[in-house]
């Protein structure tokens, strides 16, 4: 980043900064405007929840009580460093450099909020291949690559200073952290991929100039994500406790998916209606009775998928020739309840518009259950609905990369063995 920065919006300039990464560009983010002041974490971890999905209650909530995400995001994909399986040491130093990163900044999407999660082909190291299924395609029309590295780590804060430094701290960079002594994973992690992003209102239109986004910028000034609507309404997410493993060695765990996702966006907004967008993301019944105002907003804690979507999936599919990716979706609940909880955020990473779908559930097989539910296949088959088109939203993205992981509780985070 150069001086030629100084124009730059301030949300631009941050979402740029994260992308970039580096000592640069954190350098230039406390040029442009200092590090916030944060409080500090507890310096007792104990007093911290066990689950390390546990992000809810320090998440910020709009007026409908919907959790709000954090507005940037990376994934941090890393390999263990060394041969075979890890030492106790290696244990001790990674636990060590995590918990310094908690009592650096409190939990919260003010601060920072992390977890990290490890995949089957970490815990193949140790000759157990059934900790959690490996990653693979999940619909008859897509060919992703499988994401096979050892861990992951997810960084989210509303401060791009805050996910900046700490990447920086934990790979030797920085010794210091909003006046705690840090300490790195350098010895037994090396860096593999780096995906970032952002989710909040502004954020995807001030960002739209990608590939997969028209040149006329239709994407709305209020909209959270490039689609044009808001999700992660609070009755159609999975609650903590559904997505928490609740017996085995992990109890308190859970299980992560990932997926980068390219979003193809010009019919999407050159030629379909805004009722056509609206049927298409949510049901035909939303746009028929005009119940979608802008982003959402007005839906308050629920994207409205009663029975008149729910119970007529199929009806819609022969009679009016299109189904809604929420009213699909909807098929997978049990005891009437959502099974995955989404922290999902776009990004612009490689030029073009994207969605990182990030859901962590109990087990893997319910995200596989969900997705399957988003498929429709047995929809196209027995109606006009194509596999792809007027089915949701699905001809609108392409899932480049897929990728499974188990997030521990936070006492067995630190190269966990299969059966601790």
């Amino acid at each position: 980043m150069s001086e030629s920065t100084r124009g730059v919006p301030r949300r631009e300039f941050m979402k740029a900064a994260v992308a970039i990464g580096g000592s640069a560009a954190l350098s230039a983010c406390l040029d442009r405007g200092g590090m916030p002041d944060v409080p500090q974490g507890p310096s007792d971890p104990s007093k911290l929840p066990e689950r390390q999905h546990a992000w809810n209650r320090f998440l910020a909530t709009d007026d409908h009580g919907n959790n709000v995400a954090a507005r940037h995001q990376v994934l941090l994909f890393l390999n263990y460093a060394g041969n075979g399986t890890p030492s106790d040491s290696e244990r001790k130093s990674v636990e060590k450099a995590f918990r310094s990163l908690e009592r650096a900044y409190r939990r919260s999407n003010d601060g920072l909020l992390f977890s990290v999660g490890y995949s089957p082909s970490y815990f193949g190291r140790f000759g157990a291949g059934d900790v959690l299924p490996k990653p693979k395609a999940l619909a008859p029309f897509e060919d992703p690559k499988l994401d096979e590295q050892d861990a992951v780590i997810h960084f989210a804060s509303d401060h791009a200073q805050l996910v900046l430094a700490a990447e920086e701290a934990m790979f030797g960079e920085r010794d210091e952290l909003n006046g705690v002594s840090v300490t790195g994973l350098s010895g037994a992690f090396e860096k593999a991929n780096r995906r970032t992003g952002f989710v909040g209102d502004g954020l995807p239109a001030n960002h739209q100039d990608v590939s997969g986004i028209p040149d006329s910028k239709p994407v709305p000034e209020e909209s959270p994500l490039y689609m044009g609507f808001k999700s992660g309404f609070e009755k159609n997410q999975a609650s903590e406790d559904r997505v928490t493993i609740s017996d085995g060695p992990f109890a308190g765990g859970t299980t992560q998916h990932v997926s980068r996702i390219r979003l193809h966006l010009d019919q999407w907004y050159e030629q379909d209606s805004r009722d056509q967008r609206v049927a298409k993301m949510f049901c035909p019944v939303h746009a028929e009775e005009d119940r979608v105002e802008g982003a959402g907003d007005n839906l308050g804690n629920s994207s409205e998928m009663g029975d008149e979507c729910i119970e007529h999936v199929e009806e819609h599919a022969r009679n009016r020739g299109m189904v809604g990716h929420s009213q699909k979706s909807a098929a997978a609940r049990e005891d009437d309840s959502p099974v995955i909880l989404r922290r999902d955020f776009d990004s612009t990473d490689g030029g073009e518009a994207g969605l990182h779908f990030v859901a962590v559930q109990r087990d893997i097989a319910d995200f596989e259950k969900t997705r399957e539910a988003m498929n429709g296949t047995d929809l196209a088959g027995n109606s006009s609905v194509g596999q792809r088109v007027n089915n949701g939203i699905l001809q609108y993205m392409t899932v480049e990369r897929r990728g499974n992981f188990l997030v521990p509780p936070r006492s067995l985070r630190s190269l966990p063995r299969p059966n601790p």
